[in-house]
């Protein structure tokens, strides 16, 4: 069930008004109350369309067809008006800054049921679910490490490298895709701002390689940015296939 608690921080898509984005938020704050308070105080301008408690209860903040503010400064895919094109889910855990930690399992079923309700609303590409991170690295760290995107891949909602694929360097990756320009490049392709590599590695490394988030380009790293560009039908020259 979903319980309907409206908020004043939102305006017009504009446009269209398509949707073709689901950007998915930790709140950061200590409790679940602080961040119902803050999201909806109508002298805040931040907003989204749905809070998540961690028991599983979904709050709606805003409706779909209004834009709300939870993106900030970002960008995908050659925009920076994400909150014109994107619905925005926040779930509520403590963050980095006050004790981030794993997301229930509560929290996460309802995440997929409503995602799924979202994504059967909207043309949302598989590659346009993102974390607020991925828009916006230099800034974010959300949903983070600890959030488990391969479940929501295997539940089709967003994209996950395969285990299997892509060979290394003797079954036909080309040792040119390890260049830091190559890879800056495949990032650029698959959606991400380039504009501060360092933090767009660890991004990129949070949301697909969570146990290694260091900023450094490596072989695992390489291989599933590589698969992902498969996935997405974008070949990659001078990578053979398994």
């Amino acid at each position: 069930m979903i319980v309907h608690h409206p908020c004043d921080s939102h305006d017009a898509r504009g446009g269209a008004g398509l949707v073709d984005m689901l950007v998915l938020h930790y709140t950061g704050m200590q409790s679940a109350s602080a961040a119902l308070e803050r999201l909806s105080d109508p002298d805040v301008p931040v907003s989204a369309h749905y809070l998540i408690d961690e028991d599983g209860r979904i709050i709606r903040l805003v409706e779909e067809h209004h834009r709300a503010w939870h993106a900030g400064v970002a960008f995908w895919r050659g925009s920076s008006n994400i909150n014109a094109r994107s619905i925005g889910i926040e779930l509520v855990n403590p963050g980095h800054a006050f004790g981030y930690r794993p997301f229930p399992e509560a929290q996460m079923a309802a995440l997929i049921d409503l995602a799924g309700d979202v994504l059967g609303r909207h043309p949302i590409p598989p590659r346009n679910v993102v974390g607020h991170s991925d828009v916006a690295p230099s800034r974010k760290m959300d949903p983070g490490e600890l959030f488990d995107w391969p479940r929501l891949a295997a539940a089709g909602i967003g994209l996950w490298p395969e285990e299997d694929g892509v060979r290394g360097e003797a079954g036909g990756m080309d040792p040119a895709v390890f260049e830091p320009g190559a890879f800056v490049a495949m990032l650029a392709r698959f959606g991400y701002t380039t504009d501060d590599r360092f933090a767009t590695i660890k991004a990129f490394q949070r949301h697909f390689r969570p146990e290694r988030v260091n900023g450094r380009i490596d072989f695992e790293t390489v291989r599933r940015m590589v698969a992902l560009l498969e996935l997405c039908g974008e070949a990659v020259s001078g990578v053979s296939q398994a």
